[in-house]
């Protein structure tokens, strides 16, 4: 049952979000050997002043070491 996070910014249309959502149920579709009818998907917009204090410092400093893709960025510094 996979349940996938997508926290972004705002400003994506409503085709851009469904695109992005087809082709994440299918790529989890594919590669996990799951069916579509187990795969949800949550698009949370995050306000680019907001993203440091509510998703970087407490969503991704504390699980760094455990990410399955780490950022290629730092807002702190």
């Amino acid at each position: 049952m996979p349940h996938v996070i997508i926290k972004m910014y705002p400003g994506r249309s409503d085709e851009q979000k469904s695109k992005l959502t087809e082709a994440v149920t299918r790529s989890v579709v594919d590669i996990a050997k799951t069916s579509e009818e187990h795969v949800s998907i949550d698009i949370q917009e995050i306000n680019p002043e907001d993203w440091a204090e509510t998703v970087y410092r407490k969503e991704i400093l504390p699980k760094l070491d455990e990410l399955a893709k780490k950022p290629g960025y730092n807002p702190f510094t």
